[in-house]
């Protein structure tokens, strides 16, 4: 196993190095996103969190394209609806030996010329990073503290550490902040889900 990790880190930090810096204009370029990936966490407790915020997610970039992407060999369709959003759940064919995500599945992923990516995970995984370094002209949002530069060009610290509830609230608050939406509505209806 220890293998597999030290390959990826490598691997990773190969195409790390060769990731470009491109230029933003914030927050327009938040405000006029037309196809989005969302990021989805591993764990099931995050995942359903995660559900009890699309329509939130859904508020501030409407009319965008949604896509919902899950970590390899988790099966979503249980959780998430299967309308409205389209889901993708790589297999485990489409990873390499050392768990990233092999060319093809990453040609896949670009094909659909997502302009913006949102990292809803909490904990670091080599497979979202690859994912994230693979769209160098894009958005790329994600939590504070967490991965930094160059996977993301747009960190929203929070307050909060360890509570995801509250991450994901403050993440989308401040998004909301930017693209002048309120989410008060939003997150009333999300919070009435539960």
């Amino acid at each position: 196993m220890w293998l597999k990790t030290t390959i990826a880190k490598f691997q990773l930090r190969r195409f790390r190095s060769q990731v470009k810096p491109v230029a933003w204009n914030f927050p327009n370029d938040l405000m006029t996103p037309k196809r989005i990936l969302i990021c989805l966490p591993a764990g099931l407790r995050e995942l359903t969190m995660v559900k009890s915020f699309l329509p939130t997610i859904n508020y501030l970039f409407k009319p965008a394209d949604i896509t919902l992407l899950a970590m390899p060999g988790i099966k979503v369709t249980d959780i998430y609806p299967r309308k409205g959003v389209q889901l993708l759940t790589p297999t485990l064919e489409q990873l390499s030996w050392s768990g990233l995500p092999k060319k093809s599945f990453l040609s896949t992923l670009q094909s659909n010329h997502f302009d913006m990516l949102l990292d809803m995970s909490i904990e670091p995984s080599d497979f979202m990073s690859a994912v994230l370094l693979s769209f160098p002209g894009a958005v790329r949002i994600g939590r504070g503290n967490h991965l930094g530069n160059p996977y993301y060009n747009f960190e929203i610290k929070t307050k909060h550490l360890r509570d995801e509830r509250n991450i994901y609230r403050s993440m989308l608050a401040t998004i909301g902040q930017i693209v002048n939406r309120n989410i008060d509505n939003a997150v009333t209806a999300d919070s009435n889900a539960q």
